[in-house]
């Protein structure tokens, strides 16, 4: 009975139906992701709900964003305005598939294989030609970057991104 008294009241309830419905079709923001464009990492700043700090490397510009836990990203994009490396620390990980964007299931693969090789708490090392990274950490610390080998530029270094 009060399973039907829960469905009549929601039935009843048409701004609750049009709020459902507009939440599935409204688009949601793009999040900065490896491969994206820079104008991205501002929506990152704001679902982290972080302070954002950028330096202009000349070869890259590294914008980091410190949530209010501690946990600092790091979002490294070209001069031709493309996310090419990301890196994070702190106590908490962060939403990869937020950082990754579209290489989150081919490192999410690549991760699942690695473990059943290697362990459970060993670190995360993925090196593909597509796409590169290392993760490691415990409670209370976690690191980790990735990055795309084609994306970066001219004169910039892999061991840059950290």
């Amino acid at each position: 009975m009060n399973i039907l008294r829960f469905v009549g009241n929601y039935s009843e309830s048409p701004a609750r139906i049009l709020l459902s419905s507009l939440l599935l079709i409204l688009p949601m923001p793009a999040m900065a992701a490896l491969g994206d464009n820079a104008g991205s990492v501002l929506a990152d700043q704001a679902r982290m709900k972080g302070t954002l700090r950028s330096v202009d490397a000349h070869t890259y510009v590294m914008h980091e964003i410190t949530a209010p836990t501690g946990t600092v990203v790091r979002e490294y994009v070209s001069p031709a305005g493309v996310v090419f490396g990301v890196a994070w620390e702190g106590q908490f990980p962060p939403d990869l598939q937020q950082l990754l964007g579209p290489y989150y299931q081919q490192a999410q693969q690549a991760a699942s294989s690695a473990q059943q090789q290697r362990g459970r708490r060993a670190p995360v090392v993925i090196e593909t030609p597509g796409l590169v990274m290392y993760q490691t950490g415990h409670v209370r610390s976690f690191h980790g970057q990735a990055y795309i080998p084609q994306l970066i530029p001219q004169g910039v270094k892999a061991s840059d991104i950290r």
